[in-house]
């Protein structure tokens, strides 16, 4: 009698709320706008951030309530997602510890563009957009940086788009994998195992296809010797070989 395999994914057991004043402050000199900053500059930082802790599957803000806040990951992992016209959620992101969203320049009547859920227990640090602003005048590179991450932001976003309305499925698909890899993924026997649990429906929404199409082509990958998978887990086992896929340009 066969038994089943068990994941090679390394599940994390984290504490909601187990958010030490180490880990904050470690957690926040890791983001880009504080890392420059001195050991008493960030004590004054910490002080402006809250915490909070929070299921798996709990939401913590819906796509189109007020932009308001500015959150950092400081354990766990957390889910952004996006509601397409069609009724259909395109998983936009997974964020690990050190990882931002929300807002970062508080317009005014300015809204979330997506909903961010906690897919693991997660405990997150938060700041008011105007407390960060505030913050922004004090620590001038801080506010540099702040620049510079909207600007990338909005590149990475138009690119998204693009992917979506001109690629193939097949080139959405490696090129999710190639970006999970990259953040997520450690080199082991099955090749680069991207660390989390990922399940065809996760792989569906973050390249805007059905759940069905999606285990097609990972089955396609699979025979081809580009992945290795199994039950939510999936390993990168020829790199090279789906970064051909993904780069090559969309026929009109």
């Amino acid at each position: 009698m066969s038994t089943r395999r068990r994941t090679p994914v390394q599940i994390e057991t984290v504490e909601p709320a187990a958010c030490s004043i180490d880990l904050r402050l470690s957690i926040l000199q890791q983001t880009p706008f504080f890392n420059g900053l001195s050991p008493s500059e960030m004590g004054a930082v910490n002080e402006q951030f809250r915490e909070f802790g929070y299921q798996p599957g709990a939401s913590i803000y819906f796509s189109g309530e007020k932009a308001a806040n500015l959150y950092i990951v400081a354990s766990g992992r957390v889910k952004l997602l996006r509601h397409s016209l069609s009724g259909q959620d395109v998983l936009l992101d997974i964020l690990q510890p050190g990882d931002y969203f929300g807002t970062l320049m508080g317009v005014a009547d300015d809204l979330y563009p997506e909903t961010a859920v906690a897919q693991t227990a997660v405990c997150v640090l938060t700041i008011e957009a105007e407390t960060f602003r505030t913050l922004l005048q004090q620590y001038p590179t801080a506010a540099l940086s702040v620049l510079d991450i909207t600007a990338k932001r909005l590149h990475d976003t138009q690119e998204t788009v693009r992917r979506l309305s001109t690629n193939s499925v097949e080139q959405r698909i490696a090129a999710v994998l190639l970006k999970l890899a990259d953040k997520l993924g450690e080199k082991t026997d099955e090749g680069i195992l991207i660390q989390m649990v990922l399940s065809r429906d996760d792989l569906a929404q973050m390249s805007g296809t059905t759940t069905e199409t999606a285990s097609r082509i990972i089955s396609q990958f699979q025979k081809a010797g580009l992945v290795h998978s199994g039950r939510q887990w999936l390993a990168l086992t020829d790199k090279p070989g789906l970064q051909e896929i993904a780069d090559i340009e969309a026929t009109p």
